[in-house]
């Protein structure tokens, strides 16, 4: 499908993405949903090729492109059919190390950002507790300043590249106000710091999921990643990047659903005929096509708004909404018209089905996401 936003240094991009899914994922990704994991040598060959920098400054080996180019870049990921790996990239890329990227000191860039962009460095992003996800000032973990240090304290959950990552962005409460909350920068080893648990997961079954908890971990004071107090308003900035990222995941499952379906249709025999030929089949596929490119429309019109420096809260929250229902509406047609072949583990069919279903979860859950849109009414 056209795309007025889409350029030819896009479409070379999409191809070179597309080739490497092909020969570095799709072959591999079965025996990473069993390992339960990425292999960070897939990253850092990611990195060498230049894919995990897009948006980060040339000055620390980022390309510095525009967020059409990085919604390009997240689009054609999502054309693999393993959503575990898309996930482990995108929250590298698209969730953790842009805190580093936007709020981080000359220092602190010049320290992380060339081994981010190389895929030396595996990032993540804790903001999500046990009795906070979407309610990110509700969050109870705390940093407490003691003389050149911060003393960190408490548990984070869910955490994307958290078993394998590197370094890793939290948030903590800083001060007694409701978003009184901060970032700081804590590497993979420091002392306090731990691994609590593995999680395991329904699907995304190829990225490492943990429970983070910190014991008294000591930080540097240097360790502050931008403003104190200012935490929240950072989260809340980013999120409008991660949930375009998802948006556009979603609509990548959604496309190869679909794609994998009109294949099956036209191929299997049913009752002396194939079941394409079935008017209610075609009909239904026909609708859902339509969806699915009128939500790519729209997360495209998202993306061009970013460049513009408009503001983007509704529209990507309505965004996140749409695709993140969407998706589920079309796996799970597709998943249907596979019929017993397609609730087989092992078919991309059935892995696309378990890894949409977080997806109107995950980044913001639907009803919160049509709230923050409603409210701005």
């Amino acid at each position: 499908m056209d795309n007025i936003f889409v350029t030819p240094e896009h479409e070379l991009l999409r191809e070179q993405v597309a080739r490497f899914i092909a020969r570095e994922v799709e072959p591999h990704g079965a025996a990473w949903e069993e390992a339960g994991f990425t292999p960070r040598e897939v990253l850092r060959k990611m990195g060498a090729a230049g894919m995990l920098g897009l948006m980060h400054s040339p000055d620390h080996g980022g390309a510095g492109a525009d967020a059409l180019t990085n919604l390009v870049f997240a689009e054609a990921l999502s054309q693999s059919t393993f959503g575990g790996f898309i996930v482990t990239v995108l929250v590298h890329t698209d969730m953790a190390s842009p805190h580093l990227q936007l709020a981080g000191t000359a220092a602190q860039q010049a320290r992380w950002m060339p081994g981010i962009t190389r895929g030396e460095l595996i990032t993540a992003v804790g903001i999500t507790e046990p009795g906070a996800g979407s309610d990110v000032a509700g969050l109870r973990t705390t940093a407490r300043r003691d003389g050149h240090t911060w003393v960190l304290n408490g548990c984070k959950l869910f955490i994307t590249n958290g078993v394998y990552g590197d370094l890793f962005f939290i948030a903590a409460r800083t001060g007694e106000a409701r978003h009184a909350i901060s970032m700081f920068i804590v590497e993979k080893g420091t002392p306090g710091f731990t691994v609590g648990r593995a999680l395991k997961k329904t699907g995304w079954l190829s990225s490492d999921t943990a429970e983070l908890v910190f014991d008294d971990c000591r930080i540097p004071a240097a360790n502050l990643l931008g403003e104190e107090h200012r935490g929240f308003q950072s989260v809340m900035k980013n999120f409008q990047t991660e949930r375009i990222a998802l948006g556009a995941m979603a609509v990548g499952h959604a496309t190869q659903a679909l794609r994998l379906t009109l294949d099956h249709l036209r191929t299997r025999q049913a009752f002396g005929a194939p079941l394409w030929d079935k008017q209610a089949i075609r009909q239904r596929i026909a609708m859902l096509d339509a969806k699915t490119r009128a939500a790519r429309a729209y997360l495209y019109h998202c993306a061009w708004l970013v460049t513009q420096g408009r503001d983007v809260v509704q529209d990507v929250s309505m965004l996140k909404a749409l695709t993140g229902e969407l998706v589920n509406e079309v796996v799970q047609t597709c998943q249907q018209f596979h019929g017993g072949m397609g609730y087989m583990q092992g078919t991309a069919i059935e892995r696309l089905w378990r890894d949409a279903r977080i997806l109107a979860i995950g980044g913001g859950a639907t009803e919160v996401m049509l709230d923050e849109a409603a409210k701005r009414y």
